[in-house]
């Protein structure tokens, strides 16, 4: 019952974080880093649910491949989940400049410097949501369940 409630938080701040995405005074991304002409860029084109998606699915996704695909004795340490960690880390923000940068290539906007200064705000929201990710899901885990804290 215990380890249910952990998965249900789990998906509840999940979820917020993706409708606080779509919000206009209180967006997630906004309240990090705002740039005014950079940010209304982004809103008008609806990238904010996009990048939003890729963030929880990069936390979620990186964590069950941990829990589940990895599952090793000999992967069961602390730093290893950390390594985890630190590729989703690593590999949201450049999926989210990807994303960003092909849609302003497409409306014919230049942002390189905001994009920059938007995207490394992104690994402190991914290393959260994989965090998030990890506690609602490891209990299932037959191996790593106890990483990176002992339960």
């Amino acid at each position: 019952m215990k380890h249910s409630i952990f998965l249900a938080i789990g998906i509840a701040i999940t979820i917020a974080f993706y409708a606080l995405s779509y919000s206009t005074g209180a967006n997630v991304f906004e309240m990090l880093y705002f740039n005014q002409g950079f940010n209304d860029q982004l809103f008008n084109l609806q990238m904010y649910p996009v990048m939003a998606a890729i963030i929880a699915l990069m936390a979620w996704g990186g964590a069950a491949v941990y829990y589940y695909v990895i599952n090793s004795v000999k992967f069961d340490r602390w730093y290893h989940w950390a390594s985890v960690l630190a590729v989703c880390t690593l590999l949201a923000p450049i999926a989210c400049y990807a994303y960003i940068d092909n849609k302003f290539a497409h409306a014919g906007l230049l942002y390189i410097d905001e994009s920059i200064h938007f995207v490394t705000q992104i690994l402190f929201i991914e290393a959260l949501l994989f965090i998030v990710a990890s506690f609602s899901i490891r209990w299932w885990s037959s191996n790593c369940r106890h990483t990176p804290f002992p339960q």
